[in-house]
């Protein structure tokens, strides 16, 4: 079992931490100084001010980076047991993702031609929320996911943008039947199959960098299945960093995908992405899909060439593809635990359901 440990917290001279719980029937937001083994130690800044913040994108645009440290110096510090954290920020539930933004699990996943983008059409869930596998192919990818503070124009670079961890949990059986094995790039499949319910729990914490770009480029995403380690790479190894990431989804305005019988497009309102909108920044490799198995090729077309033939060919590799998967049984399971922890970041903590 991965031994529970504390995690550090970035000084808040370089960036400002929160997290939420709640209490009597309130939500409270810290200013976190320290991430312990068993508590969280802030300031209640909902206690400190007169407003009453609960929410850091909120207490962020009222009172700037500045005005928050002003406010902290007259809030009393006080200890939260982390089990008793909620969600660390209020998002929307269409955010913009990322696939093969990094090399490895690009070469990992047969695809040669990204990064790409595609929508996620899903409200985030808690830290430690649980996820069910159901009949999913269920698999993990630990990201960091950048949210912006307010309505972003494609074409002006935030002076500030805020970050948290996230599992972007996809069943793998439903992308492999919806996706277009000729351009895998072109994201057809990846909305559905990334946009179940519970498939966007986020981290404990909500971090504002004051400079993000310098604070992204230290941190390091690692991702530990039932305790062994099997994500584990730097955020600065991507292709796309956050001004690439803008780029592209500019360059993608009017694109559709389809997700359950309808057109999504990615969150845009013109050439700005909402306040409160994730960007997911991609995923290193080590996942548990690494391509398909070259006796599923061979299975597959052998279905096609015996009498398959009212089907295309890729139909009966997937299917066998699916088959051998669930045989081997791979993926996530009920009872086991998918836990990500990033230093000055944060941490969650997934158990698998039925």
């Amino acid at each position: 079992m991965l031994r529970v440990e504390g995690i550090a917290v970035a000084p808040r001279a370089e960036a400002l931490t929160f997290a939420r719980f709640e209490r009597d029937g309130q939500m409270h937001l810290l200013l976190v100084s320290s991430y312990g083994p068993d508590t969280v130690r802030g300031v209640d800044l909902t206690e400190a001010t007169s407003e009453r913040f609960d929410d850091p994108v909120t207490v962020f645009r009222v009172l700037g980076y500045e005005g928050v440290l002003l406010r902290a110096l007259g809030g009393i510090d006080i200890s939260v047991r982390r089990e008793y954290l909620t969600l660390p920020v209020d998002l929307t539930g269409s955010h913009i993702a990322v696939g093969t933004n990094f090399p490895e699990h690009a070469q990992e996943s047969e695809v040669t031609d990204g990064p790409f983008l595609f929508p996620k059409e899903v409200i985030p869930t808690a830290y430690n929320a649980p996820v069910s596998a159901g009949d999913a192919l269920l698999d993990y990818e630990v990201e960091l996911c950048f949210v912006t503070l307010d309505d972003l124009d494609l074409d002006v670079a935030p002076a500030h943008i805020g970050l948290t961890l996230c599992n972007d949990v996809t069943d793998r059986a439903k992308l492999l039947r919806s996706a277009d094995p000729r351009n895998v790039t072109s994201g057809k499949g990846f909305t559905t199959a990334k946009s179940g319910t519970g498939y966007f729990p986020l981290g404990s914490l909500f971090v504002i960098p004051r400079d993000y770009r310098k604070f992204v480029s230290k941190l390091e995403l690692k991702l530990w299945r039932n305790g062994a380690v099997m994500q584990q790479a730097m955020q600065s190894e991507a292709i796309w960093d956050f001004d690439a990431l803008l780029r592209e989804t500019k360059a993608r305005k009017g694109l559709a995908w389809d997700h359950q019988h309808r057109a999504v497009p990615l969150p845009l309102a013109g050439n700005v992405i909402p306040a409160r909108t994730g960007l997911l920044a991609g995923t290193p490799d080590g996942t548990i899909f690494q391509g398909i198995a070259k006796s599923a090729i061979a299975r597959g077309l052998l279905d096609w060439l015996t009498g398959g033939w009212g089907k295309p060919v890729t139909h009966w590799i997937v299917e066998r593809q699916i088959a051998r998967e669930r045989r081997l049984q791979r993926y996530l399971r009920p009872c086991e635990v998918v836990t990500i922890r990033v230093e000055e970041m944060g941490e969650l903590r997934n158990p698998i359901t039925a």
